[in-house]
């Protein structure tokens, strides 16, 4: 078997594109396209279905801890399996597991539309997220692989556009099917819509995507994967399921036992790393400054983004009262917002670090300034009322994440591009759980017990929620000066 390498330099390293991916790929920008569709369907089905939920448990009768589990099966096994997809992809091609994820998650679509009750609803959505597992690392390795390093920031541009849109668009396009109601099948068209889009998905990466796998790969590192997943396990179960069932006393366990399992993990990849062996993940990359700073800002960053919308989508439809179609339109200024600072970042890699201060400030005073508003509109909030402020967050976090993405992977050698791929992606995961967990008892705790739709204390709810969005901000914006600025070292 022919090992292929990327192509470009990645910080310190270059590596000259292989002749299968030259004449596979002489449209590169044709070939990311065609993975970002992945992307945005692996983003999409995180949220889309948040607005089903209702109309699922009434159809099937489910229990809610059956609704807890369709929702939340899908992120367990995502975030549980992305390190190992990504290594995968590196040893037995980045194609070919792209091709592999997007069949698995196309069909398990079809099971999730064709479920007749919750338990094959439940076991189709964990089948889906694995295969979003699969597709998803793949697309930060082709940019790497594809994309020369001049064009790179406009790729991840591109990608964090995908993101944002795909992470903001759920509610309105869930609430749209809904409510079209499409020959009476209520929910199913959610799932419906993956099969279509994932076919010619398919077609087109079979044509247009060209193989690449890592230099050197080696045989999967078996024990480092189950070490890791039970790690994995231990900390994102608790996170994603602990606020559901009122954090129980095995959710706090869980927490804790994760500790001492992640250092058994370091242990493990260690002694596969001196026995000359491929470990899952090289934890020498850790004590890079570049990316160790880098994963920290992604982990804040996401989980300041998914702990707005939870609390944001929870303020519209439980206080105001809006329903889950008013609820997406709620958001369009700010995927709008998001999807056009996501360019311009790309254009605007030439400012380097300076881009990312600005996104993180931007970001900040748009959180500040939904906190000052639901703080003193009181009783009289309106939704559209926060528009303004949502523009803000929106055009920040767009010119934070796009350039983020690009500074955590711009130093990876091609060697490791796989791996730090899927850590990359399971620090966004990860993020988003623990703001979610976070907020989740800072709103319900600020809440009590208010009854739906008493529009001030869920008002008052979203101010004392939302400080940790601008906690999480200030945050960021202290970290930033520690990250080594490749602009400004490309320019020396």
């Amino acid at each position: 078997m022919t090992q292929t390498s990327p192509t470009g330099t990645t910080g310190r390293h270059t590596a000259p594109l292989p002749p299968s991916a030259r004449q596979a790929g002489a449209a590169p920008w044709r070939a990311l396209t065609v993975v970002l569709v992945g992307a945005f369907m692996a983003v999409l089905d995180t949220f889309i279905v948040l607005v089903a939920a209702p109309a699922i448990q009434a159809d099937l009768h489910s229990s809610p801890a059956d609704v807890q589990l369709i929702l939340a099966g899908y992120q367990l096994t995502y975030a549980l399996a992305l390190i190992t997809g990504a290594r995968l992809g590196d040893r037995y091609g980045r194609k070919r597991l792209f091709l592999t994820g997007m069949a698995l998650f196309t069909l398990a679509s079809v099971g999730c539309a064709l479920a007749p009750g919750s338990g094959t609803l439940i076991a189709a959505r964990l089948v889906q997220g694995l295969g979003a597992a699969g597709m998803f690392p793949q697309v930060f390795a082709v940019i790497q692989v594809l994309i020369p390093e001049a064009e790179r920031p406009k790729a991840f541009g591109a990608l964090g556009a995908v993101i944002g849109i795909a992470t903001m668009s759920g509610q309105l396009v869930g609430g749209l099917l809904i409510a079209a109601d499409l020959f009476g099948s209520s929910w199913r068209p959610v799932f419906w819509v993956n099969v279509p889009v994932g076919v010619v998905t398919l077609l087109l990466a079979g044509r247009f995507v060209p193989e690449s796998r890592a230099p050197r790969a080696r045989r999967l590192d078996l024990p480092g994967a189950v070490v890791l997943t039970v790690a994995l396990s231990l900390l994102v179960v608790p996170l994603v399921e602990g606020r559901a069932y009122g954090w129980p006393l095995w959710a706090w366990l869980g927490l804790a036992a994760s500790v001492p399992a992640f250092a058994v993990f370091g242990l493990v990849e260690r002694r596969v790393g001196a026995r000359g062996g491929a470990p899952l993940v090289r934890l020498r990359l850790f004590g890079e400054r570049p990316f160790a700073v880098g994963m920290t800002l992604v982990v804040l960053t996401y989980a300041g983004i998914n702990s707005f919308f939870l609390i944001l989508s929870l303020t519209l439809q439980d206080g105001l009262g809006l329903d889950a179609l008013g609820a997406g339109l709620v958001y369009t200024p700010l995927a709008v917002a998001f999807f056009a600072a996501s360019l311009i970042a790309g254009r605007l890699a030439r400012f380097g670090r300076r881009v990312l201060q600005l996104g993180a400030l931007l970001g900040g005073v748009g959180f500040l300034g939904t906190l000052l508003l639901a703080a003193r509109a009181g009783a009289a909030l309106t939704a559209w009322e926060l528009a303004p402020a949502l523009v803000l967050v929106g055009a920040g976090n767009g010119l934070l994440v796009t350039p983020l993405l690009n500074a955590v992977l711009g130093n990876v050698g091609p060697e490791e591009v796989g791996m730090a791929s899927g850590v990359l992606s399971t620090g966004q995961q990860i993020g988003g759980a623990v703001g979610v967990a976070v907020v989740g008892i800072l709103y319900y705790g600020a809440l009590g017990g208010a009854a739906h739709h008493a529009i001030g204390a869920y008002g008052q709810a979203l101010a004392a929620a939302v400080a940790l969005n601008v906690a999480l901000s200030a945050a960021i914006s202290a970290l930033l000066p520690l990250l080594p600025d490749l602009a400004a070292a490309r320019r020396a």
